[in-house]
């Protein structure tokens, strides 16, 4: 239970006993559906769904009422302008100005906008301080790069009448076809159609029209629309006043021939995406993205959860491409799958789907990119160059991290520290909930609890372990408190409707909350963890950003009031996707430089989260139960992150609410050891599962779990790494490695890590003791731990799965660098050599890389590291130099010198190998060549043989080669 202190207030004594009693029944499913909005409770999602439902009930006769003017068409050096008229009746139309842009990147970009609104020619109700503009800020928090114009986009000689033609893109290979009247947009790659806008007709922008005041008593004037929810909405006791009365914008984005599409996440869904329109195995709702705090949340849902992305990909046969919708207000987006019947003079050829996504959001512009591909690689290159891609972390933060609510005192924390060293179980952070704080006051600490924090953060330190502290958004107004007497005195604080600065309440009770967008404000948040003011903290002290979407108790659909008021005058509404990055941002700039002159590599966990996002900090699936449905979905959930470019993802292993069954946990482990981000984390009513407190044979076997996530940091390394220069996910999907294999598009439960070919299928279900694996490719797969070989080809194979055990697989043509010495923590692993497992492929070649650096400064940006490929063939194992020098280069090669190769295993050598006692070594520098020893293992039938070269002597950091 919730310990509480004599100060604390009534709100939070009335909290904890909420929990306390919500944790007596254990539901199956406890989310409030009441809490949160349906589609016909939305306003504006029910017009845009009864706008596309008239478009299609008229079929061939429906044409969208909205043109582009002819005459307004200009186009110069990559940027296409002009004006789309909608028609609103006979004789009046509305000006939305449009532009396109044609990136050099080969993105194309379209804006639509509002006149009225962009020159403030428009009234607001109820004596409103909201801007009058359609909100177009969203990009400063967003985008990043990758917005340079083509220089060789040009006009298509072979125009047509009524549209217009811009060839772009690599070799000018995309064409981008604008029809007039009615406006819509193809956008196609070497002569095919791959994207369409408003194909369907369901372009929707509603626009300004002030309201008609109807005198009491009169009648209301004839129309044909609802109305209803125009100028005034309320859900939950809550009206939100809307000044700007409706503003919505919609448009159809169909994927010709594409029947998959991935992506917009956070659901708790799979990662091939439903229909939403209803029928067998589909969804009756619209995906939607309003981040929210979610209690409990349902499985195989559409319903918002913490985070949204709304990057969408399509991907069929060796070909994905992809939009990116960037809007930060309330959301949603419809699918529906069309398939036409093979045509009988087809050769043979199956039918084809049609993917059409309707996208609708309550504000803002329509401000839209399209991805052409051709590859998963490309757009996730793409994307990346406009949102940035994931941060390289400090190397602690992809070991295992400790957590629950709550470590209740200091010497808790260093109890359960000593405890994994007794154990022999590593770890690299341990995690402080709220109740480390006095009475829940942000930058401070329980005196009686934690009354020694340097302490117990030196003793973490002296195992080169972390800790990381929660700091939520919302600051407890109490008199006396400095931090909230600060921000109120300095106006930082997000402000309600009427200008006033806004309370609701949340984990301290009443509450503020720093507005973000406010330059000021970030700047004195930057100064709260200075080491003077956040007393108490080392510089092994980091941070997580909670309860950031904003979750806030009292309020509509527990969030803020959509007419709030931040920074700018921005309605909440206008930027709710966002405002949790806003918070992170800052924080990130916070921990650049905690002292003047030092700077390391922030971590930052973060549950609410937007495009961006992935720059700053690591994600969390939120509060997962503990149940096998809950650690299955998992998986996709982590896979769709990684492709909509934040890799950096996990779930609370073991589940947040309830408590698992030892099976169910020690199977969590063994699939949260593959997620990019592994915590384990829990409620604090559920009883305390740190390993170490597991019965054996658990513990054993969830220590050897975690022992194999932290052999294989150096694989783990070199994929964030990658992921931080070209966006490619860190752990993998299927159709992602195998882009041909359309038996695999859809397969979300297994996954590959990185580009090292390493195969798993964690096991997530109830006494199940094999995992089904497909393999697409022809490649032989050897088992990870005794090499048992599984030939491919599109095959599924039975591997064998008992409880002790995880499956995994390694992909020939791989070599995969690990670290096989057992330490407490991976700072304690630094210096330690280096195996090298050589997984030979039928033309007896294997490559593989490997990235290094001091895993904590920016050094690495001025060439302090070391980035090795190595290479197997013509019987020869060889290392070279792929990194780019730099002042720090010779610096950090002589600091590795002595970190060397111990060992290495390679897997299928040829039989006449038996016979081969030594090889030859030859490195970079050495005076002559030298021998290390070889020994040739056979085995039984069905398994490889390998042979081990023991103590090979050469340097992680030089050239060699080895002879056999």
């Amino acid at each position: 239970m919730t310990r509480l202190q004599p100060s604390s207030t009534w709100w939070t004594l009335f909290l904890s006993l909420v929990i306390l009693l919500g944790c007596l029944v254990i539901p199956g499913v406890t989310v409030k559906h009441e809490s949160f909005k349906k589609c016909d409770q939305s306003g504006f999602c029910k017009r845009n769904r009864a706008y596309a439902d008239h478009a299609s009930a008229q079929s061939s006769s429906w044409s969208s009422p909205y043109a582009l003017e002819p005459s307004s068409i200009h186009f110069k050096d990559g940027l296409l302008q002009g004006t789309i008229l909608k028609a609103i009746s006979a004789t009046e139309t509305v000006r939305l100005p449009l532009v396109v842009s044609f990136l050099e990147s080969g993105v194309a970009r379209v804006v639509v906008d509002e006149e009225k609104r962009m020159k403030g020619d428009i009234e607001l109700r109820h004596d409103s301080q909201a801007r009058k503009e359609r909100y177009n800020d969203a990009q400063k928090w967003v985008l990043v790069g990758g917005l340079g114009l083509s220089k060789s986009a040009s006009l298509n000689p072979e125009q047509e009448e009524g549209v217009t033609k811009i060839l772009y893109g690599p070799d000018n290979k995309y064409q981008a076809v604008i029809r007039h009247s009615p406006f819509n947009v193809f956008f196609q790659r070497d002569g095919q159609t791959h994207v369409q806008l408003n194909n369907k007709g369901y372009l929707n922008m509603e626009h300004w029209r002030p309201k008609v005041e109807v005198p009491e008593g009169a009648e209301a004037p004839p129309t044909t629309e609802d109305e209803g929810t125009w100028w005034d909405e309320t859900f939950g006791g809550n009206t939100d006043t809307k000044p700007r009365g409706p503003e919505s914008v919609g448009l159809d984005i169909t994927f010709p021939g594409y029947s998959h599409v991935f992506g917009i996440p956070e659901h708790a869904d799979s990662m091939s995406l439903k229909e939403t329109r209803g029928g067998s195995g589909n969804h009756e709702e619209p995906y939607r993205m309003y981040n929210s705090d979610v209690f409990e949340y349902e499985l195989n849902s559409p319903m918002t959860l913490y985070g949204s992305i709304p990057l969408m990909q399509a991907h069929r046969k060796d070909s994905t491409v992809g939009v990116f919708w960037l809007n930060a207000a309330e959301t949603w987006v419809d699918i529906v799958k069309t398939t036409a019947s093979a045509n009988p003079l087809s050769l043979g050829m199956g039918a084809k789907t049609d993917t059409q996504s309707h996208w609708f959001s309550e504000t803002g512009q329509i401000d839209l990119f399209v991805f052409l591909g051709p590859t998963p690689q490309d757009i996730s290159k793409n994307y990346g160059e406009l949102t940035g891609y994931t941060q390289l972390p400090q190397h602690f933060a992809i070991g295992y991290h400790q957590c629950r609510w709550n470590y209740v005192t200091d010497e808790d924390v260093k109890e359960v520290d000593r405890n994994f060293d007794m154990y022999q179980i590593p770890y690299d952070v341990i995690w402080l909930d709220i109740d480390y704080t006095d009475d829940i006051k942000y930058f401070t600490w329980d005196p009686l609890q934690f009354p020694n924090p340097i302490g117990m953060e030196q003793q973490l330190d002296e195992s080169e372990r972390k800790l990381v502290v929660i700091i939520d958004p919302h600051i407890k107004n109490q008199d006396g408190y400095p931090i909230v007497e600060e921000m109120k005195s300095k106006n930082l604080a997000t402000r309600n409707k009427n200008g006033e600065i806004f309370e609701g309440h949340c984990w301290p009770g009443a509450s503020h909350w720093v507005d973000c967008f406010n330059p000021a404000a970030i700047k004195w948040w930057i100064g709260l963890f200075k080491y003077d003011r956040f007393k108490g903290t080392l510089p092994n002290v980091f941070i997580w950003n909670d309860m950031n979407e904003p979750s806030v108790f009292n309020g509509p659909e527990m969030t803020m009031p959509k007419d709030n008021l931040h920074w700018g005058n921005w309605e909440h509404r206008d930027i709710h996707n966002i405002h949790g990055i806003t918070l992170v941002n800052a924080t990130y700039d916070a921990l650049l430089e905690r002292k003047k002159g030092v700077v390391r590599r922030p971590f930052i966990l973060t549950r609410s989260y937007y495009a961006g996002a992935q720059r700053t900090s690591a994600m969390w699936t939120g509060d997962n139960q503990a149940t096998w449905e809950h650690l299955a979905i998992s998986l996709p959930m982590v896979l769709n992150n990684g492709i909509s470019g934040f890799p950096f993802a996990g779930a609370d292993v073991g589940g947040f609410f309830h408590n698992p069954t030892t099976e169910l946990l020690t199977r969590w482990y063994q699939a949260g050891i593959w997620y990019p981000f592994f915590r384990a984390h829990a409620h604090i009513d559920t009883r305390r599962r740190e390993p170490f407190l597991i019965p054996e044979p658990h513990r054993s076997i969830i220590a050897q779990a975690l022992r194999l996530r932290y052999q294989l940091l150096p694989v783990w390394y070199t994929a964030f790494h990658e992921a931080s220069v070209n966006g490619t996910p860190i752990v993998r999907p299927q159709f992602y490695v195998h882009p041909a294999d359309e038996t695999g598009f859809a397969i979300d439960d297994q996954l590959y890590l990185g580009a090292s070919g390493l195969l798993t299928k964690p096991v997530v279900a109830e006494g199940v003791n094999t995992a089904d694996i497909y393999l697409a490719d022809d490649q032989k797969y050897y088992d990870y731990f005794d090499y048992t070989v599984y030939q491919g080809a599109g095959k599924q194979h039975n591997v064998p799965a008992p409880i002790d055990k995880v499956p995994l697989l390694m992909q020939a043509g791989h070599i995969i660098p690990r670290k096989d010495r057992p330490r407490r923590s991976s700072g304690l692993m630094k210096w330690d050599p280096y195996t090298l497992v050589v997984v030979v492929d039928s033309n007896g070649e294997a490559e593989g890389t490997l990235y290094v650096d001091d895993g904590e400064t920016y050094d690495y940006q001025r060439g302090g590291y070391i980035h090795r490929r190595f290479h197997f063939r013509d019987a020869t194992l060889s290392s070279e130099d792929i990194g780019t020098k730099g002042p720090k280069t010779a610096e950090y090669l002589k600091v590795m010198s002595a970190v060397r190769v111990e060992k290495v295993v390679i897997i299928d050598p040829p039989t006449q190998w038996q016979e081969k006692a030594s090889v030859t070594v030859v490195e970079e520098g050495a005076k002559s060549a030298s021998t290390a020893t070889v020994e040739y293992h056979d085995q039984a039938s069905g398994k490889a043989p390998y042979v081990v070269v023991k103590n090979p002597g050469v340097s992680i950091g030089k050239t060699w080669r080895m002879e056999f």
